[in-house]
């Protein structure tokens, strides 16, 4: 009965896998003009899988396995098939296509209107993302698989949480996390990060990168770095997962760690069962742990001291020319940490820091709430974009590149995605103290290089489950708590204190 299930499945799973190949296509290789025929191939792939989803058959197969599963994991397989199907029969065919179509236009000229700083240009496709994504929650809603329109949207990416669960903990972060960064605004001091520029040739930033990555675990037989405009990770199988990155020819952070997040993206990607590749249960559980193994290793590794002393010496003989390389060698760590570790309001959610990111979070929850909840017009959204950050972080965008138009999700139709963004820093930091709590010595490891006894930890307790355990299960499986900011929190504190006292 399973093996049914299992093969009707397979056909879903690779159409999926050609349609995100097209997609990782579209964003690295894809010729400006191609756009239009794109867009007709994936809402044709987007048709095809809708068909699969809503099969009789297939329907039929996850019943058969339903009514007597062989064990647990047929059980979980039969559970997370229906749950797919449920969503796919509530969504009709043509909706299903037309937002496949736009998403993909939608992208185009998101990246063309970032690059050009023109909001006005994108503003027509963001419209019809919003009116098919209502349309889309309406009839999740109706099928009864939600109570809201936005739980609707959440749950598509986390399972199981819903506004009214994402909203005190992203508020109480959110407070918690506001004195802190004024504080350290407040506290005069000014951190030397100078010690990240220098003469930073992009190709010795992608060698030193590819270099990290590669110690991290990231198999390159199995995947590939390429550039875009928004780094991203995608997977087509634990065989194939591929990573994108963007430099800063006058900084050294935005690139390496921008590779050392998405490499964290793909280790769990690559790190999921062989045996349930294209099954149900052989996804990756949810996007806010996906994050945390992004967060874990751009963040409590790669900004760690202990990191930095295996860390520096490389760093030297790949980018010669960066100015920490020209500090005399017993200064180069701790002149860089505090540069890694500074409390600054800024613009950029993906190169922003460690205290004030999930400020940037709060931004976004907030506005996406108000337009899916019909309280804000998407005519209306970048003054609100502005206006909410000036609130929230103290400063005011002048560009629209660097306000609204800054992130790819709203063009890819992903509203709900960003709360998991914050679930995952939280997530990451207690996990990674679970880590060092079993490991004993996983300082003097980092500063060895020995990065295997994290990866394999890890390897353990999230990759090898995928999605055999939910969300919840699994970090308090591997914590031995459940998911809260109280590990977050310490991290955050502790660094903030030592650089601003």
């Amino acid at each position: 009965m399973t093996e049914q299930l299992l093969t009707l499945w397979g056909d879903v799973a690779a159409l999926s896998a050609a349609s995100a190949v097209l997609g990782w296509d579209q964003e690295t290789q894809m010729p400006p003009k191609g756009l239009p025929a794109r867009g007709r191939t994936m809402a044709a792939l987007a048709g095809l899988v809708h068909a699969k989803l809503t099969d009789p058959a297939l329907d039929d197969a996850i019943a058969a396995v339903e009514a007597a599963p062989a064990d647990d994991v047929a059980a979980t397989q039969a559970r997370l098939a229906r749950r797919a199907v449920r969503r796919a029969s509530a969504v009709p065919a043509d909706l299903a296509r037309a937002m496949a179509e736009t998403q993909s236009r939608a992208l185009g000229t998101w990246q063309q209107a970032k690059a050009d700083d023109d909001v006005a240009a994108f503003a027509p496709d963001l419209a019809e993302i919003v009116r098919l994504t209502l349309e889309q929650a309406d009839a999740y809603v109706a099928a009864g698989l939600a109570d809201t329109r936005y739980d609707a949207l959440v749950d598509e990416y986390e399972p199981g949480w819903t506004e009214a669960m994402l909203a005190p903990l992203l508020g109480a972060v959110r407070d918690e996390l506001t004195p802190i960064v004024a504080a350290a605004v407040d506290s005069g001091i000014v951190v030397d990060t100078s010690v990240c520029g220098g003469v930073l040739p992009v190709d010795q930033q992608e060698a030193f990168g590819r270099f990290v990555a590669a110690r991290m675990g990231y198999d390159f037989d199995a995947g590939r770095l390429d550039t875009s405009a928004h780094p991203f990770t995608t997977g087509f199988a634990p065989t194939d997962v591929r990573i994108t990155w963007r430099a800063d020819d006058g900084d050294l952070r935005p690139g390496l760690f921008g590779i050392m997040h998405e490499a964290g993206h793909a280790l769990y990607e690559q790190g999921l069962p062989v045996d349930l590749a294209g099954t149900p249960a052989g996804e990756a559980v949810s996007l806010g742990v996906h994050e945390s193994q992004s967060r874990l290793w751009e963040n409590l590794v790669g900004r760690s001291r202990s990191f930095w002393r295996w860390a520096m010496p490389h760093l030297v003989d790949h980018v010669p020319g960066a100015a920490v390389a020209q500090l005399p060698v017993g200064d180069r760590v701790d002149a860089l940490w505090p540069a890694l570790h500074t409390v600054q309001p800024s613009l950029i959610r993906v190169e922003a820091d460690e205290a004030t990111y999930n400020l940037h979070i709060a931004v976004r929850f907030e506005l996406e709430r108000r337009l899916i909840g019909g309280e804000l017009d998407v005519g209306d959204l970048p003054g609100a974009w502005d206006d909410t950050y000036e609130a929230l972080l103290g400063i005011r965008p002048t560009s629209a590149a660097d306000g609204v138009l800054q992130d790819i999700h709203w063009a890819m139709g992903a509203f709900g995605y960003f709360p998991t963004y914050t679930l995952g820093n939280l997530a990451a930091s207690q996990l990674f103290e679970a880590a060092a709590a079993a490991l004993g010595d996983l300082d003097d490891q980092l500063a060895a290089g020995d990065l295997e006894g994290l990866l394999g930890w890890l390897r353990t307790n999230v990759h090898r489950h995928a999605s055999t355990l939910d969300a919840p299960a699994l970090i308090e499986q591997a914590t031995g708590a459940p998911l809260t900011a109280d590990a977050f929190m310490r991290h955050i504190r502790a660094d903030v204190a030592e650089v601003y006292g």
